[in-house]
């Protein structure tokens, strides 16, 4: 019997008071029981908008009628034929603006907890499967992946799945890429990435670690000296922007990457780590997106006050509006229409006059208000008269945005790329040169997991035709 509530089931979570305090993951997931309630609520749509909203295309209405059933290793199945990281992509898809901004539940009420759903069924999977998995036939042919984020996953995986040969070079001692180093513990739990990386070692996928395509081999290297007919480029857009304001240079001013790197990666917040971070007291993180969330949300756990600093409105902030929900309810402050013009700072103790090189002692900043549309359609935030003060913290975390590397494209001969550094790549990811292609964050600038992903698999799809058509 169908279910009509016009709401979802809520997702357990810690309470804010002692999640605030621990890395540990904030939403604790669906029970069985809250799991096939939740999935009786999906009417199965003729049309299934719900499948044209998903950047990999899979068959929710499908796998949601096997998790009312209380089928859940069907479920599973059903996913895993279009999703190489269904674990992953059930905790940090945007599914708000992707199958569940579709579904048609949402008109008149809550859409049906699409993300939630596939979470529970990987979930499971992962707590439950058992038996070695059977690796395809091998076709005879060799592709290179060139990083281990989400993109480079996706093609490795739907590529291991029609026999090739793959292999995955990864510049980190980890694979995982932003998964690993970029997504907080509390929001995707590093054990999980490793279980989804260990199930396409399981078809056959290699990956080496601690190489730097680039520096360590070339793609003209691999291709013609180790016999890769086809390589794909998913190396993401790890280098971090700055707002060019004096004060930058000083100690206590992070690139949201580094801190997050060091936090998540390296785990510098515990006590025996031995490349410590700053326990700041007060902390300003300078951006709206979903890393500033994850940036500010790590500092507070740290045991900082920690200020958001936004240009314009609540409304406008681009991160997730869960993820923004949970960091008001853990405390941190968000300043909104408030711009950055300079970070204060001295040298020592005894001279606080140089801020040259110095530890931070605050941010002057001026209020903002939203004037006329700019070309994207947001209001341009315009700075109001007279509004200078200054914010007392001894942090300051940019979260800015990021753009590719420029290390594949300067060591690659032929490579067209954009003027601000993404590779040039069509709709299937083929690039300038013959046999390689890219896609994810190194095409499109900074986005998401789930359209990386997408991108990843349109790649791979079209290696195998270019290949069997060899």
């Amino acid at each position: 019997m169908a279910n009509m509530n016009p709401k979802k089931n809520p997702m357990p979570v810690q309470d804010s008071a002692v999640r605030s305090r621990n890395f540990d993951e904030v939403a604790l997931g669906y029970t069985a029981e809250q799991a096939m309630d939740e999935a009786k609520r999906c009417l199965n749509c003729k049309n299934r908008p719900c499948v044209a909203g998903c950047p990999v295309k899979i068959y929710i209405p499908d796998f949601i009628a096997r998790v009312a059933e209380g089928d859940f290793a069907g479920a599973y199945r059903i996913i895993a034929e279009a999703s190489s990281l269904p674990a992953v992509c059930g905790r940090v898809c945007p599914q708000e603006n992707q199958c569940e901004g579709k579904c048609v539940r949402g008109i008149k009420g809550e859409p049906v907890a699409i993300g939630r759903l596939e979470r529970f069924v990987a979930d499971w999977h992962n707590a439950n499967a058992s038996g070695s998995v059977e690796r395809p036939a091998a076709n005879g042919h060799k592709v290179a992946v060139i990083g281990s984020g989400p993109a480079g996953l996706a093609c490795a995986g739907d590529l291991a799945k029609k026999g090739y040969a793959v292999t995955v070079f990864e510049a980190l001692h980890l694979a995982g890429g932003v998964l690993v180093y970029g997504i907080p513990e509390f929001r995707l739990p590093k054990a999980i990435v490793q279980k989804e990386i260990e199930g396409l070692k399981a078809l056959g996928v290699e990956v080496v670690t601690n190489t730097v395509v680039g520096k360590t081999v070339s793609i003209d290297e691999l291709m013609q000296e180790q016999g890769f007919e086809a390589v794909f480029i998913g190396t993401g857009a790890g280098l971090p922007k700055f707002m060019g304001i004096p004060g930058e240079n000083l100690k206590g001013v992070y690139s949201a990457n580094e801190f997050l790197t060091r936090i998540n990666l390296m785990k510098a917040y515990r006590a025996d780590s031995t490349t410590p971070v700053q326990h700041a007291k007060r902390v300003a993180v300078v951006g709206g997106g979903n890393v500033a969330m994850d940036a500010a949300r790590c500092a507070k756990r740290l045991g900082a006050e920690v200020y958001i600093v936004y240009r314009r409105g609540m409304e406008e902030l681009p991160a997730r509006r869960e993820e923004i929900e949970h960091a008001m309810e853990e405390g941190i402050v968000f300043k909104t229409l408030c711009n950055p013009t300079e970070i204060l700072g001295y040298r020592n103790e005894g001279d606080r006059r140089d801020p040259k090189n110095g530890f931070v002692t605050g941010m002057k900043c001026v209020e903002m208000e939203l004037g006329e549309p700019d070309a994207s359609g947001r209001r341009r935030p315009v700075v109001k008269e007279g509004s200078e003060f200054v914010l007392e913290v001894d942090s300051v975390i940019m979260a800015l945005g990021t753009s590719p590397n420029p290390l594949i494209k300067s060591t690659t001969k032929g490579l067209a790329t954009e003027k601000w550094g993404g590779i040039v790549a069509n709709e299937q990811g083929l690039t300038s040169r013959e046999g390689i292609w890219a896609g994810g964050d190194a095409v499109t600038g900074a986005a998401t997991v789930i359209l990386a992903m997408g991108a990843g698999k349109n790649a791979a799809a079209a290696i195998d035709t270019y290949l069997q058509g060899k």
